[in-house]
């Protein structure tokens, strides 16, 4: 079972009307910041055997 266009904006104007466009924007903006947050953590981890590298040739 695929979601269709018309699905999915019979989706959005349910939550629309559930949580009201202003809160819905905030919940969305919170989202953004936690991906972003989770990505930016991610990000050292993968730098952390380089500098390690780094570390032990100096």
């Amino acid at each position: 079972m695929e979601l269709g266009i018309p699905e999915l904006l019979i989706i959005l104007v349910i939550v629309i009307v559930l949580f009201g466009p202003g809160r819905l924007a905030k919940v969305m903006g919170e989202l953004g910041n936690g991906l972003k947050s989770f990505k930016d953590g991610l990000a050292p981890a993968a730098d952390e055997p380089e500098q390690d590298a780094r570390t032990n040739a100096q």
